[in-house]
């Protein structure tokens, strides 16, 4: 395998990484699991309530860090990192 398709294999499996917590995070908690996340309370609000309206926002930017700070590891290990 070269080293440009080694790149790619590594920068699609990162990529369906993300989507994969990102489905999970928004159908998962915000539509299916809302029912038993709402048993949970905090600080007045019901978990599943919360987490669909903010909770998921805050794990999708982490995610786009996340993403950003793997790219960039993997951008100098195989040489193709901007200056």
């Amino acid at each position: 395998m070269s080293d440009a398709s080694a790149y790619w294999a590594e920068n699609k499996r990162l990529i369906v990484g993300c989507l994969i917590v990102w489905f999970i995070v928004s159908y998962g908690f915000g539509i299916l699991l809302v029912d038993q996340m709402n048993k949970i309370s905090i600080a007045g609000y019901d978990l599943g309530f919360w987490f669909a309206q903010q909770g998921s926002m805050y794990i999708f930017v982490a995610l786009i860090f996340f993403y950003v700070v793997k790219m960039n590891k993997l951008d100098r290990k195989y040489n193709v990192h901007e200056e």
